[in-house]
This record gives structure tokens, C-alpha cells and sequence, in this order.
């Protein structure tokens, strides 16, 4: 699979960044990166067309990349510094993992579906993207590289899973979907072993976007 980067895609690309932001995506370091990352890399070819539309889209095993907004608005509420350990839950087709890698985050991902794992493998190689992909449980986490800065489900869960809870680092923070039929945009901040403090983001949710759940012992 040979990969090209079109005049035609970076115009699309930029105007797309441009939309993220008058949607109220505000930090630069965030939209810097989706702008390193060209999206049509991880869309079957039917679909390449329509990469940078704010949408999301089929990538196969019932799986979705997540709309552009969705990746944008969950980076920039984790915060990344360079040089944080992030663990992405639900790998997909790679996209945000890209997006995390170029904000300077060292990231661990983990994928259930094999066929998304491999696919995803092969592109973000392809891109020389440095992230450490796994295959397996989301709701374990990755206890052996724990603890995690950072943490990013992709899926929406009815709770928060304690496995991660316990994977994160004092004061780290994670954004999730928590719900079951319609998820709220969750940010947790880990104040102790036992304890956290809550945000949900009702602005996120007037734009009725919905997450595949996360799936418990599945691969």
C-alpha cells in the first residue's frame, strides 16, 4: 500500500482544521497534529473522498473512526505534555494514536479485533509512527506499563472500568464516554488510590455523538 499525500488532501486537511476550530477547538498544539496526520490514510479507498468531512466512518470488524471533533475535543482535555505515557483504549485503525504520537505523547494502545490491530500496525509503520501497539483486553489495561499519565477510551463503557482507574498515575487523567445507551464525555482526574474527581461535558454531548461500547473479555 503506497501512501500519498495529495495538494488536494492538505487543502482539505487545513480547511477541515479551520472548522475544528471555529467548533471550539482552541489549542494549537492540537490542531498542529491532526494537521500532521492525514486521515485519508486510514479510510478505505471508497471513502477517501470524504476524509475530511466531521464524520465518522466505517473501518470495518463494526468498528467506526471516530469523527474528527471527537478526537480533537478528547485530546485537548487530556492535556498531553510532551513525554507523557498515554494508553489509548481501542486502537481502531490508528488515527488517534497518530494524533497522540504527534502531540509528543510516548503511547500504548490496545486493540480486541485482530484484524484492526494488524491493519493498524501496518499503516502507522508505514507513517513511522513510534507507538506501542497491543493486542488485547481494553478493560485490563496494560497493568505490566502502568502507571499511565494518561488515559483515552474510544468506546463508550456504563462505568468507570476500575482495572484502568487502578493503571493511573496520581493525579493522571482520563476521558471516557460513560453510559450505556448515550454516553457523557467523562474527564476523571485521579486524586488518590480510592478517590477522583468528576467533569462531565454536556457542550460535547449537544452533538449527539455516540461511542461503540466497550466490550468486556472480548477479542
Amino acid at each position: 500500500m503506497e501512501l500519498l499525500d495529495s495538494i488536494k488532501h492538505q487543502g482539505q486537511r487545513k480547511k477541515l482544521i479551520q472548522e475544528l476550530n471555529t467548533m471550539g477547538v482552541e489549542s494549537k498544539e492540537v490542531l498542529n497534529a491532526m494537521q500532521k496526520v492525514p486521515r485519508h490514510y486510514f479510510l478505505d479507498s471508497s471513502f477517501e473522498d470524504f476524509a475530511y468531512q466531521n464524520k465518522a466512518f466505517p473501518i470495518g470488524e463494526e468498528q467506526t473512526i471516530s469523527h474528527p471533533y471527537t478526537v480533537a475535543f478528547q485530546s485537548e482535555m487530556l492535556d498531553i505534555k510532551k513525554g507523557d505515557k498515554v494508553l489509548e483504549i481501542g486502537t481502531g485503525c490508528g488515527y488517534q494514536t497518530a494524533v497522540l504520537f504527534h502531540l509528543g505523547a510516548n503511547v500504548h494502545s490496545i486493540e480486541r479485533q485482530h484484524a484492526l490491530y494488524h491493519k493498524a500496525k501496518v499503516v502507522l509503520t508505514k507513517m513511522r509512527i513510534k507507538a506501542h501497539l497491543h493486542y488485547g483486553d481494553g478493560y485490563l489495561g496494560l497493568p505490566s506499563k502502568a502507571p499511565f499519565d494518561k488515559i483515552i477510551v474510544t468506546a463508550g463503557a456504563p462505568e468507570i472500568p476500575q482495572e484502568l482507574f487502578k493503571q493511573m498515575a496520581l493525579g493522571g487523567l482520563m476521558m471516557i464516554p460513560l453510559g450505556t445507551k448515550e454516553q457523557m464525555m467523562t474527564l476523571i482526574v485521579k486524586t488518590s488510590e480510592t478517590e477522583f474527581k468528576k467533569i462531565e461535558f454536556d457542550n460535547f454531548n449537544q452533538r449527539h455523538f455516540r461511542f461503540v461500547p466497550m466490550l468486556k473479555n472480548k477479542q
